[in-house]
C-alpha cells in the first residue's frame, strides 16, 4: 500500500456538514483482536490510504476479559494525540453499552458523553449514536438530551443505531414537536446476504427522513469477503473469533452469491471484499459501508473499494443471486 494516496471523492452525511470517504473504518478490533501495535498500523494506513471516517462505541470492548469498555475510544485517542490527527478524521461513537453508563436517560447520555470525549482526547464528537434503544426511557427525554449536546457544542450531528422503523417515528415526532435537532444518520443491519433493510420500512425511512445510511456487518462477518466458504473454514485452526457467526450463510444460496462476486471480481481485478462492499455502497441512501480490519493486510481490500464502480448489470447480478 502506498504511503499516501489520492484523496477519495467525499460525501456528506445527512445534512450536516460532515464530509467522508464513502468507506466508514469500524473498530470494534481495537483493543480486542488487534492491540496497540496493530490498532495504529491500521489507522496509520487508513488515513494514508484516503480513509477517514472512524466509527466506535463507548462499550468497545467490555466483553474482553480483563476490558472495561471505551477501550477502542481509548485507542484511538492515543493515536489521534501521538500523530496529532484530530482534524485528519470524523469519529462517530455511540452510547447505552457501556457498563458503567448504560441506557439513554439524560443523566447517563451527559456523562458518558463526557466519559467519551476524555478517552478520545477530543472537545467534539463528529457523530454521536444512541447504539441500543431504550425502552424504560421517554424518549422525549432521549432525544433532548442528545440535541442538548449539540447545543453544548459537545456533539457535531445525531445519529440512530438498531432502532425499529415505530420508534424512529417516534423519535422524529418528538423531534419535531420540540424543535429539536434531527438526526443524520441511521445505522442498520445490512449487506448483501442480509437485506432486510430494504423491506422493513428501514430504507424508506432513512429516504423521508434524508438519513445517511451506514450498514454494519457489511461484510457479513466474513463471509462476503470469502473467508469462510464451508463449516471446516469456521472451525479451521487460526479462524477469526467471530466466524462461527457465517454458519447461517453456507449453502446453496450462499455458494450462489459467491460464485456471482467471484465472477464479478474476476472482471474488475479486485477482491470479492471490495465488490461486496462496493455494491452496498452502491445501494439506496447508504453513504459508506462500515468494516473493521484487525491487520493493515485486511485493510487494503477494504480502501480498494472506494474507487471501484460496479455496472447496473453487475449490481442486479448480485441482488439477483442473494434473491
Amino acid at each position: 500500500m502506498p504511503e499516501t494516496a489520492t484523496p477519495a471523492a467525499r460525501a456528506r452525511i445527512g445534512a450536516s456538514d460532515l464530509e467522508i470517504a464513502p468507506l466508514s473504518l469500524g473498530t470494534n478490533v481495537f483493543g480486542w483482536t488487534a492491540d496497540r501495535d496493530a490498532t495504529f498500523a491500521v489507522l496509520d494506513a487508513f488515513t494514508a490510504g484516503g480513509g477517514n471516517f472512524l466509527d466506535t462505541a463507548d462499550g468497545y470492548s467490555h466483553w474482553v476479559p480483563g476490558n472495561t469498555g471505551g477501550d477502542s475510544e481509548r485507542l484511538i485517542g492515543e493515536w489521534i494525540a501521538s500523530r496529532s490527527a484530530r482534524n485528519d478524521v470524523v469519529i462517530a461513537t455511540k452510547v447505552s453499552s457501556h457498563p458503567e453508563y448504560p441506557g439513554l436517560s439524560a443523566a447517563n447520555i451527559r456523562a458518558a458523553a463526557d466519559a467519551s470525549l476524555h478517552r478520545l482526547g477530543t472537545d467534539v464528537i463528529d457523530l454521536y449514536y444512541a447504539h441500543f434503544d431504550d425502552a424504560e426511557v421517554p424518549l422525549a427525554e432521549t432525544v433532548g438530551a442528545f440535541s442538548e449536546l449539540v447545543d453544548a457544542g459537545k456533539v457535531r450531528a445525531i445519529g440512530i443505531s438498531n432502532y425499529s422503523t415505530e420508534r424512529i417515528d417516534e423519535w422524529f415526532s418528538v423531534t419535531e414537536e420540540h424543535g429539536l435537532h434531527r438526526a443524520v444518520a441511521l445505522q442498520p443491519h445490512y449487506n448483501l446476504v442480509e437485506r432486510e433493510f430494504e423491506t422493513n420500512g428501514l430504507r424508506e425511512r432513512a429516504e423521508r427522513e434524508g438519513l445517511a445510511v451506514f450498514p454494519y456487518f457489511s461484510l457479513a462477518k466474513g463471509f462476503l469477503a470469502r473467508k469462510y466458504r464451508t463449516e471446516s473454514d469456521i472451525t479451521a485452526e487460526g479462524a477469526s473469533v467471530r466466524a462461527g457467526g457465517v454458519a447461517p450463510y453456507l449453502g446453496e444460496r450462499g455458494s450462489r452469491v459467491l460464485a456471482v462476486l467471484d465472477e464479478v471480481a474476476g472482471a474488475h481485478g479486485a477482491s470479492v471484499a471490495s465488490v461486496s462492499l462496493a455494491w452496498l455502497r452502491q445501494q439506496p441512501t447508504v453513504v459508506a459501508p462500515l468494516a473493521s480490519a484487525r491487520s493493515v493486510e485486511q485493510l487494503e481490500d477494504l480502501l480498494a473499494s472506494i474507487p471501484l464502480e460496479l455496472t447496473a448489470a453487475e449490481l442486479e447480478a448480485l441482488a439477483d443471486a442473494s434473491s
